[in-house]
C-alpha cells in the first residue's frame, strides 16, 4: 500500500500529471500563446500559495487546477478587454489631440519664460490682475470682485496693464538688429 501523498510531494505530482492538460486547456481559450503560459503559470502559483487547500488524491486536484485556470482566463480577458478599451480612448484622444511638434513646446516654453519675466518686472498688483484674468479665466468683473476692486477701476488697471506688459515683452533694438 501506497502512502498518501502530502504537501510538496502532492504538489510535485499534480503539476507532473496535470501541467499538459492545463496548458492545453488554457490554449484552447487563449487568444495568443503567451497568455496561454501567463495563465497557467499564474494556475500553478496560485495552487503553490493555496496548497493545504488542494485535495489529497492528485485524480481530485485535477478539477481543483481547472478551476483555478478558470477564473485567471477571466482575469486575462478582463484585463484585454480594459486594455483594449483604453487603447481606442487613446487612440480616438491622439486623433482629435496632435501630439504636440517638440519644437512648438520648445518655442512655448520660451515664450512662457519670457512672459514670467516680464510679468516680474511689474507691480504685484498689475501682475495679480493679468494673471486672474489670463490664466485663471476670470472675467474683468470677477477679477474686481476678487481683488475688492471697483469693476471701472478694474478695466482701467487692467488696460494700463495689458500696456505695459506689452511694452516689456516687445524686442528691444538690439534684439531687432541680431535677426
Amino acid at each position: 500500500m501506497t502512502r498518501p501523498l502530502r504537501g510538496d510531494d502532492l504538489f510535485e505530482e499534480v503539476y507532473r500529471s496535470s501541467g499538459t492538460a492545463l496548458l492545453g486547456y488554457a490554449l484552447r481559450r487563449s487568444s495568443t500563446r503567451e497568455d496561454a503560459l501567463d495563465v497557467v503559470a499564474e494556475t500553478f502559483a496560485t495552487a503553490w500559495r493555496r496548497r493545504a487547500d488542494m485535495p489529497p488524491d492528485p485524480a481530485d486536484a485535477r478539477p481543483w487546477l481547472f478551476g483555478i485556470a478558470r477564473r485567471h482566463l477571466a482575469n486575462s480577458r478582463r484585463g484585454s478587454e480594459r486594455s483594449g478599451r483604453l487603447g481606442e480612448r487613446l487612440a480616438r484622444s491622439f486623433a482629435t489631440d496632435a501630439v504636440p511638434d517638440p519644437a512648438d513646446l520648445l518655442q512655448r516654453s520660451a515664450d512662457t519664460a519670457r512672459v514670467r519675466a516680464a510679468l516680474q518686472q511689474m507691480s504685484e498688483e498689475d501682475r495679480e490682475l493679468l494673471t486672474l484674468i489670463a490664466w485663471e479665466g476670470l472675467t474683468p468683473a470677477q477679477a474686481a470682485a476678487a481683488l475688492d476692486l471697483t469693476p471701472g477701476t478694474a478695466r482701467v488697471r487692467l488696460h494700463r496693464a495689458r500696456g505695459r506688459l506689452r511694452a516689456a515683452l516687445a524686442p528691444s533694438t538690439d534684439e531687432e538688429t541680431a535677426r
